[in-house]
């Protein structure tokens, strides 16, 4: 089956409908297992680095506020589908570091989506502050993103742009792994 081996061409075919359709894939991010990687990587290779980038940008910001939005319609509600240690990791993050907070973990899956959502759940977070932080956190990997799909026939520029997203992502985990002292008895481990 063509579309299972190459779907590029499939994809082009679909003209301004395949940037509408990732755009919406990247904003059901929030619930759903989307691979937001493969989607921007493909609105790179579809669109060029700049339109890439703006669609992918849109996508991931909207995913944020979805997620916020999620938050803000009860604390209850999202207690049910996020698990203690994520909401006790999210919310240190939070109260710790604010917008800065939301920022440097919008690159890293899972945690990004859990971020936008406990920033919901506290009146400390504004729209206008989570929508800030999250164009400031998204921008760069889908800039990176859109120019490793970009550049996707030439593999070894895909390899080391996805190598520093996935260096980033780590180290954005190791930190706040060891951001707490030992000591502390709120430490998730």
């Amino acid at each position: 089956m063509p579309l299972l081996t190459d779907p590029m061409p499939a994809l082009k075919a679909a003209g301004p409908l395949a940037g509408v359709i990732g755009v919406a894939l990247l904003i059901a991010d929030v619930v759903l297992p989307v691979p937001s990687s493969l989607v921007m990587i493909a609105h790179g290779a579809l669109f060029g680095v700049w339109t890439g980038t703006l669609l992918s940008l849109v996508g991931s910001v909207g995913c944020s506020l979805a997620g916020f939005a999620m938050g803000r319609a009860g604390r209850d509600s999202v207690r049910r589908f996020v698990s203690d240690a994520e909401y006790a990791r999210a919310s240190r993050l939070l109260d710790r570091w604010g917008m800065a907070g939301i920022v440097a973990t919008r690159p890293v899956p899972i945690l990004a989506e859990v971020m936008s959502i406990i920033a919901g759940t506290t009146p400390a977070m504004s729209w206008w502050q989570i929508t800030i932080s999250s164009i400031a956190g998204c921008l760069p990997p889908a800039i990176a993103y859109a120019v490793a799909g970009h550049m996707a026939t030439k593999t070894i520029g895909a390899i080391w742009v996805f190598s520093a997203l996935m260096l980033l992502s780590a180290t954005m985990w190791w930190f706040d792994r060891n951001s707490k002292p030992a000591t502390s008895p709120d430490r998730v481990p």
